[in-house]
């Protein structure tokens, strides 16, 4: 093994996820990429030239996440682990998949809200857009709450 490819959203579920892909990179010694896909850019006729409030904002959304994603490469590599932090643009799935084949990704691990069927089946997720399409192995961590053990009395 000698890529494995980190989808972070910066949700709560993003650093159980880091932590797992850091587990595995180090024990293969190989590259961790992390990866954030940002919103694309809206595109409502004249976004280019449009408003300046929505093209700041959209701008300073970017430098966040960029500044976010960067902090937590920093404390990645201070654990000895080679990272690579990716900031995309674009829609989720696709973006990472076609990060996935320019990396020749042997992993690729992502996080499952544990939303409810109702929301699965309307909206769909990331991971089981991923798992539906990609040609990577995937590992998906599920980050709900997990049944307490039984306990003998």
């Amino acid at each position: 093994m000698k890529n494995i490819l980190v989808a972070i959203d910066f949700s709560d579920i993003s650093d159980a996820l880091i932590a797992k892909a850091c587990e595995i990179a180090g024990s293969f010694s190989c590259q961790l990429w992390m990866i954030h896909v940002a919103a694309p850019d809206p595109e409502f006729v004249g976004y280019a030239v449009g408003p300046q409030h929505v093209r700041d904002w959209r701008a300073s959304t970017l430098r966040r996440e960029h500044q976010i994603l960067q902090k937590k490469a920093e404390d990645i590599e201070k654990t000895g682990i080679d990272v690579t932090p990716l900031l995309v643009q674009g829609p989720t799935i696709e973006s990472i998949l076609s990060e996935a084949a320019k990396l020749e990704a042997d992993l690729i691990v992502v996080g499952s809200h544990g939303h409810s069927a109702f929301f699965e089946t309307v909206v769909g997720t990331v991971s089981h857009g991923l798992l539906r399409r990609s040609p990577y192995p995937l590992l998906i961590i599920p980050v709900g709450k997990r049944p307490a053990p039984d306990n003998p009395s």
